[in-house]
């Protein structure tokens, strides 16, 4: 029998999933939704990690990239479009990103173990970005690794491989500056759904080789602007 707690969780999937909502009724979704947030640490390191970038070239694109964690192999890539239904809203963008990223995901043969999204998790202004949206939905672990802060504050981390400092609103830490490469920008990264900060702080540098990005969302950012003027 379902419990009235899965039935609700089954309802919220359902409603995040909508491609066309009120900004009202989203916000509303989101301050539901992050409730169900889990920070917990993965029982085994992921042996896959998938990557996932959007284009907007007509459609909204994703690009999805699949890499075997010990060896850096591509295992799989795919691109997938739908139209665009949602208007560019701060703080909603994953109502209008999430549909295309769920259509990758979908197609892929090999699902991987964890999701690392281009976008925040739980550094969000009501703890519930993209990578959180994604990895609810799927019920999988998942990871944000943005390029800029968008909520909080971080002090600049050491300039080696590997140091990072929290990002801090108040009394709550929202995730990690994390610097991947000496000499360039951190990283922001955030926890989406099922694993915990520090894991998620480790699987970026593991991921990470000679760029400041982590192989998985680097290699779906090259295949999404391979292809965003074709298709």
């Amino acid at each position: 029998m379902i419990s009235s707690k899965d039935k609700e969780l089954e309802d919220l999937i359902n409603k995040l999933q909508s491609t066309h909502i009120d900004p009202k009724e989203a916000i509303r979704l989101q301050i539901k939704a992050s409730r169900y947030i889990t920070e917990s640490p993965l029982d085994t390191p992921p042996a896959t990690v998938g990557g996932f970038d959007l284009s907007f070239p007509n459609n909204a694109r994703a690009a999805a990239i699949v890499i075997e964690s010990s060896t850096m192999e591509t295992i799989e890539e795919i691109l997938e479009d739908m139209p665009v239904t949602m208007p560019y809203i701060p703080g909603l963008l994953a109502f209008r990103e999430a549909p295309v990223i769920l259509r990758a995901y979908n197609s892929l043969k090999a699902k991987p173990d964890v999701i690392m999204i281009d976008g925040h998790g739980r550094a969000h202004p009501r703890r519930f970005g993209i990578a959180c949206h994604v990895g609810l939905i799927l019920r999988k672990p998942s990871v944000g690794v943005a390029k800029s802060l968008l909520i909080g504050n971080a002090e600049e981390p050491g300039d080696n491989k590997g140091d990072w400092k929290p990002i801090t609103l108040g009394n709550e830490v929202l995730g990690a500056a994390v610097r991947t490469k000496p000499g360039v920008k951190p990283v922001y990264v955030s926890v989406g759904n099922m694993i915990s900060l520090e894991q998620a702080v480790e699987l970026v540098l593991k991921m990470t080789t000679k760029y400041r990005l982590p192989e998985p969302t680097r290699r779906a950012h090259m295949l999404a602007s391979r292809y965003k003027n074709t298709r």
